[in-house]
């Protein structure tokens, strides 16, 4: 196929597909000191105490979203003026659960006693500070992060908002937000854990135990229908402890973003730890006809969420097992 037909069709056709059990073994090349030096590198950066808490299509004008961060209960709802609010979920007065009570016109009304709260500091009440960056709903929790704040979370480059499809993918694991971003820092693993999507998987660049880039390069084919596929170029970085990206560099796509990103939750009733995955998936293309697939992103969305979700059923397995065996003193890496 020429070069110009290679940027008219996306799609290759597998000459000689290599089955599943005759693949190149990757598991020399993951080494866990590797993997280790990438985690540790990205605990290292500061994260200025935002944690991603949901999408923003998820919490439209009058919906009430509650959720645990770590052991701070969290409330959030939009203003009257469209703008994100968040603060305790309990209410001050008697503790009441502030994620079942209504909005009206903006301001979050107790069930119990009627208090109302607009969003600013009122009988005892103070607010989180907040952010909306149009795909991610986001609260900055000092007490919990201890680290230095920042006026606004590290929103990695994306697409502009209009110019690509975004949906959000969200699960929970039993485990910790580590376990979730070393699982994104082992990208080997792809093409032997996730076979109905991924083939013909090469690391091309990784860094060494003493690099301090924790950029990985991969070339990968993403499985369409039987021997066709999708080459691309893909780096997997990760700019802050609980966030792993994902950006497609060369191939179809080029300019597309997964970001995930990992949220501590409260423990189970056995005390055992839970995390959310926030998984942001914003595709681009330069293609002229990729107008229609933003005109049909209603329809695409919940096929982006389930082609996610199917990943994250294995992800969150591996991640599990990791935290499982660190908890008992087991893991080898």
């Amino acid at each position: 196929m020429s070069p110009s037909a290679r940027r008219r069709i996306p799609l290759r056709l597998r000459r000689a597909p290599v089955p599943w059990d005759r693949q190149e073994p990757t598991w020399r090349a993951a080494k866990p000191s590797l993997i280790a030096q990438a985690l540790k590198r990205a605990q290292s950066r500061p994260s200025g105490n935002w944690y991603a808490i949901g999408a923003s299509r998820d919490l439209p004008p009058g919906k009430v979203l509650g959720i645990t961060v770590g052991s701070t209960e969290i409330v959030a709802w939009r203003g009257d003026d469209g703008r994100l609010r968040t603060g305790p979920g309990a209410c001050p007065h008697l503790g009441a659960p502030l994620r079942e009570s209504p909005v009206r016109c903006g301001t979050l009304v107790c069930h119990w006693h009627g208090l109302s709260m607009d969003g600013g500091p009122t009988a005892g009440w103070e607010p989180y500070p907040a952010f909306d960056d149009g795909v991610l709903l986001w609260a900055r929790l000092d007490r919990l992060g201890g680290e230095e704040p920042t006026e606004r979370p590290r929103i990695p480059v994306r697409p502009r908002l209009g110019d690509g499809v975004e949906a959000v993918y969200s699960g929970v694991g039993r485990c910790e937000p580590e376990d979730v971003v070393a699982n994104r820092l082992d990208p080997w693993h792809g093409a032997w854990f996730h076979p109905y999507s991924f083939v013909d998987l090469s690391v091309t660049e990784a860094p060494d135990d003493s690099a301090a880039d924790d950029g990985f390069l991969v070339e990968v084919s993403f499985k369409v229908a039987g021997r066709l596929v999708v080459p691309v170029l893909a780096r997997f970085t990760a700019p802050e402890p609980r966030t792993v990206v994902m950006h497609i560099i060369e191939g179809e796509g080029a300019g597309s973003v997964v970001e995930t990103h990992a949220t501590p939750l409260a423990p189970d009733e056995y005390g055992r730890p839970r995390t959310a995955v926030v998984e942001a998936l914003v595709a681009a293309s330069d293609r002229r006809g990729f107008a229609v697939a933003r005109a049909a992103a209603p329809v695409l969305r919940p096929l982006m969420r389930a082609s996610a979700g199917r990943l994250w059923r294995d992800d969150l397995a591996y991640a599990e097992r990791r935290w499982e065996l660190r908890a008992q003193r087991r893991f080898p890496g």
